[in-house]
């Protein structure tokens, strides 16, 4: 099973924030952590953990942590609590 505790700790690890600074509604750029050179370390290191290869549309429209959760779902990935 894919905890949500493991996605956000991914998600922190790439971008070098604490976990606690990740949530559904972290915004891309809305944290100077969050840029777009880190935006690819995500999206690297989900494709590493998940084994998956994002799209590139998609990886474009991953603006948001949430959004990011629902893209994953395409590639059979589900995030629970």
């Amino acid at each position: 099973m894919n905890t949500t505790d493991e996605f956000y700790e991914i998600i922190a690890s790439a971008i070098a924030v604490k976990k606690e600074m990740v949530d559904e509604n972290l915004t891309y750029q809305e944290i100077p952590e969050w840029d777009s050179m880190s935006h690819l370390l995500i999206v690297e290191a989900l494709e590493q953990f998940y084994q998956i290869k994002f799209d590139f549309n998609d990886i474009l429209e991953m603006g948001t942590v949430g959004k990011i959760r629902e893209k994953m779902k395409k590639y059979d990935v589900l995030v629970e609590n």
